[in-house]
C-alpha cells in the first residue's frame, strides 16, 4: 500500500497567484472556487503536464500519450473510463485528505450530447467537443483549513516533479490587458430570437415539449491575454465553480455558479438551477426581488420539472430507492442575480462508476429542457451555431472515485480572434418573449459589461420581440 507524495506549500488565499506560474505549461487547468471574492467554495485545484490527453470532435476521438497520438473508437465516456483504469496506480492508496488523488481534469462540451439526441454533429469551432487530461499531480488549496499542497501520485516522474515545483515557486509577469475591439453582436438578433420563440411556443402547445432552454451567442473581436480578462471577471462575479483552461491559442473562461454532478464515496449530488431574477440596487429592492422569485409559480414549475428530469437521470446509476430531493427551489444569490436551486441526491449503485454516471446524465437537464431528447432536437433546429463548451461541463474525476463537475453557464470561449459568450433561459407555456430575451442578457451582463461597458444596453436597443 503506497501513500501519495504530498508537498506542503505556502497557503495563498487567491489561487491565481500559483496558477499564473504554471499556466503556460502543457494542458494547464484551474478549477477555481474564486477566493477571496467568494466564500462558498472550499477547494481549488490546478494541474498541468498530463500523462495522457483525450480529445473528441464529432464522431472522432484521439488519445495522446508520450508524444504518440492515436485514434480511439467508442463512446468518449467509455474511452475516458478505460484511461482512468489504465493510469490508476497499481497499489491501493491510503485515503487522502485531499479531494483529488490524480485522474481526469478537463471539459465536456455540449456537442457530446448529439448522439443521445440523434442529431447530426456540428462544427464546434476551434475547440474539440471534449478535452480531458489524465493528471498525475495537482496543487490543491483548502480554504477551510487554510493550507496548500502539491499532491503527486506514486511513481510520478521525479524530474518532472522537480520542474513543476520550481515553476510554482517562480513569480509570473503581469498579463497584457484584454479588450474587445468592436461591439458584441448576437448570432441571431432580436427579430430572429422572436421567430425562434414563436416556434418553441408552437412545439409546447402541440405537446412536443414542456420546456426548451434556448440560448443566443454573443461575440466580439478582441486583443490581449484572456487570462487578464479572467482575473477581472472573477473579481466582478465570483462563482464557486469557476475554471480557466488555455488550449493552444484558445481558452475556456468559466464563471459558473452551478454544480452538475458530485460523487463523494457512493454519494451522488446534483444541484440544478432554474429561476432567475436580477438583483436590486439597494437592500430593500434586492430583498423584494428575492421574495418575488421565491413566490413565482412559473419559476418554481420550471425548477420542479428539471428536478424530476434529474431524478430520473441520476436514478439510472443509483441504487433503487436511494434518490431523494433534499432541497427544492431554495434561494441562492450571486453577483448580479438571484437563483432558485434544488439539491437531488442518491447512492451510486454497485458496479457503477462516476464516468458512467456522467455519461448517463449528460448534458444536464437544467440547460436542455424537458423531455430532454426532444428539447435538444429543438435547440439543434433553432440555434444557428454549436454551443461549444456552453452548457457542457468542467471538472475532475479522481482515481479514487471522487468527482465534481459544473454546468458551464456564465462561460466564455476565446478562439484566438474573438471572445464568445452565451445567454439563455428556459421557455415554457406561459413565457413572454421580451422577458425571456432580457433574462438571457441579464445572466451574462457582468461578463460583457466588464469586458466592454455599454454592451447590454446596445443589444437591448435592437428592435423588440413582438410578444409580451
Amino acid at each position: 500500500m503506497r501513500v501519495q507524495d504530498v508537498v506542503p506549500l505556502p497557503y495563498l488565499e487567491d489561487p491565481c497567484t500559483y496558477f499564473a506560474r504554471i499556466r503556460h505549461r502543457p494542458c494547464a487547468v484551474l478549477l477555481d472556487s474564486a477566493r477571496p471574492f467568494s466564500q462558498e467554495g472550499r477547494f481549488d485545484l490546478m494541474s498541468s503536464d498530463p500523462l495522457a490527453v483525450l480529445e473528441s470532435r464529432a464522431d472522432l476521438s484521439s488519445v495522446w500519450r508520450a508524444g504518440d497520438v492515436r485514434a480511439a473508437s467508442g463512446s468518449p465516456f467509455e474511452i475516458l473510463g478505460e484511461l482512468l483504469t489504465e493510469f490508476a496506480p497499481d497499489d491501493r492508496q491510503l485515503p487522502g485528505e485531499w479531494p483529488f488523488a490524480g485522474g481526469a481534469i478537463g471539459y465536456f462540451g455540449y456537442g457530446l450530447g448529439a448522439g443521445i439526441a440523434r442529431t447530426a454533429p456540428r462544427n464546434s469551432g476551434p475547440l474539440p467537443d471534449l478535452h480531458v487530461g489524465i493528471h498525475g499531480w495537482a496543487l490543491m488549496q483548502d480554504h477551510e483549513l487554510r493550507r496548500s499542497a502539491a499532491v503527486f501520485t506514486p511513481g510520478f516522474d521525479p524530474l518532472l516533479r522537480k520542474g513543476i515545483l520550481t515553476a510554482l515557486a517562480t513569480p509570473e509577469l503581469a498579463p497584457k490587458p484584454f479588450a474587445p475591439t468592436a461591439p458584441f453582436r448576437s448570432n441571431m438578433g432580436r427579430a430572429t430570437y422572436s421567430r425562434a420563440f414563436s416556434r418553441i411556443s408552437e412545439y409546447i402547445l402541440a405537446g412536443d415539449v414542456y420546456q426548451v432552454n434556448f440560448a443566443q451567442r454573443l461575440s466580439a473581436p478582441a486583443r490581449g491575454d484572456p487570462w487578464e480578462a479572467y482575473l477581472r471577471l472573477r473579481r466582478r462575479m465570483a462563482s464557486p465553480f469557476s475554471a480557466y483552461m488555455p488550449i493552444g491559442d484558445a481558452a475556456v473562461l468559466s464563471l459558473s455558479p452551478e454544480r452538475f454532478l458530485r460523487v463523494n464515496g457512493d454519494r451522488v449530488e446534483t444541484r440544478p438551477i432554474k429561476g432567475t431574477l436580477r438583483r436590486g440596487p439597494d437592500p430593500a429592492t434586492d430583498r423584494a426581488q428575492a421574495e418575488k422569485l421565491l413566490a413565482s409559480t412559473k419559476d418554481r414549475a420550471e425548477n420542479v420539472m428539471i428536478v424530476d428530469l434529474m431524478r430520473n437521470d441520476i436514478g439510472r446509476s443509483c441504487r433503487t430507492g436511494s434518490v431523494h430531493v433534499e432541497k427544492l427551489c431554495a434561494l441562492e444569490s450571486y453577483a448580479n442575480v438571484h437563483h432558485l436551486v434544488s439539491v437531488v441526491t442518491g447512492s451510486l449503485a454497485p458496479g457503477e462508476t462516476p464516468v458512467r454516471l456522467l455519461g448517463n446524465c449528460f448534458p444536464g437537464g437544467s440547460i436542455t429542457g424537458a423531455p430532454k431528447i426532444r428539447a435538444m432536437q429543438v435547440i439543434d433546429e433553432l440555434e444557428p451555431d454549436a454551443r461549444s463548451i456552453y452548457c457542457g461541463s468542467v471538472g475532475y474525476i479522481s482515481f479514487d472515485g471522487n468527482m465534481d463537475t459544473s454546468i458551464t453557464i456564465r462561460s466564455l470561449v476565446w478562439d484566438g480572434k474573438e471572445i464568445h459568450a452565451w445567454g439563455g433561459g428556459g421557455i415554457v407555456a406561459d413565457s413572454a418573449c421580451d422577458t425571456e430575451y432580457r433574462e438571457s442578457l441579464t445572466k451574462v451582463e457582468p461578463l460583457l459589461e466588464e469586458l466592454q461597458p455599454g454592451s447590454i444596453e446596445a443589444l437591448l436597443r435592437d428592435p423588440g420581440c413582438s410578444q409580451t
